[in-house]
């Protein structure tokens, strides 16, 4: 009979010491906004990957085969902690870049010599823009803040690629997307309800650029106006 007591205070400890567990889970459930964003970085970051790559690879200018080696490094180690953020919220990322991202990758196969360079360099512009405007929504409208804090993190970095990237278009006379008041770059004025990058848009000399309602990272879209890389 004792036994038996036993047993049953053993089973009610059990489930004590569950609830919490499992409250704690329900709890760490992240918004819409931190989902997409997670989803959304990761195929920057797998885009950014792929396109530093063929900058290696295929880059004229020496800059271009440094800033792909660049992006390949510093896009690498943050998606590290975006895959380990979203296994920690069970996330489902994607498998690999959008297909606007995807059709930016073609194009930039397709390409060679200075004007691989040139699309390459436009690319990255309106790509890095795209991501920091995401980013920096995370930062302003994420609820998870593991989420939020790795937004925080890729930001610099994101920031110090448009840098480089805005004075090595400036070498190259590729106009670069505006910048703001304040020095942080935007999407020449286009604006996205979803921080979600998921497309391109262009209106501007880019090369092959496409449309879509929601302008997002690896697109092919600049604006006409230059602005300096200063954040």
């Amino acid at each position: 009979m004792l036994g038996i007591k036993r047993l049953g205070l053993l089973a009610a400890l059990v489930v004590v010491g569950v609830a919490p567990a499992a409250a704690a889970q329900a709890a760490a459930q992240p918004s819409s906004q931190d989902t997409q964003y997670l989803q959304a970085i990761h195929q920057v970051n797998l885009f950014e990957i792929t396109a530093g790559e063929l900058a290696q690879q295929k880059g004229q200018n020496q800059r271009v085969k440094d800033l792909g080696k660049m992006f390949v490094t510093d896009h690498t180690q943050l998606d590290q902690t975006v895959q380990q953020t979203a296994q920690q919220l069970n996330v489902q990322l994607p498998n690999g870049p959008n297909a606007d991202q995807q059709s930016v990758l073609d194009r930039l196969n397709n390409a060679s010599g200075a004007n691989f360079d040139r699309e390459w360099v436009t690319a990255q512009l309106a790509g890095h823009v795209q991501a920091i405007q995401a980013t920096q929504t995370e930062i302003s409208q994420g609820s998870e803040q593991s989420v939020i804090q790795l937004a925080q993190t890729a930001l610099p970095t994101l920031q110090a690629h448009y840098d480089e990237l805005v004075q090595l278009a400036q070498q190259l006379g590729i106009p670069v997307p505006q910048a703001s008041a304040s020095g942080t770059p935007s999407p020449g004025g286009t604006g996205t309800e979803s921080p979600a990058p998921g497309g391109t848009e262009t209106e501007s000399p880019a090369p092959g650029g496409t449309e879509t309602e929601s302008p997002a990272p690896g697109g092919g879209g600049t604006t006409e106006s230059p602005a300096p890389g200063q954040s």
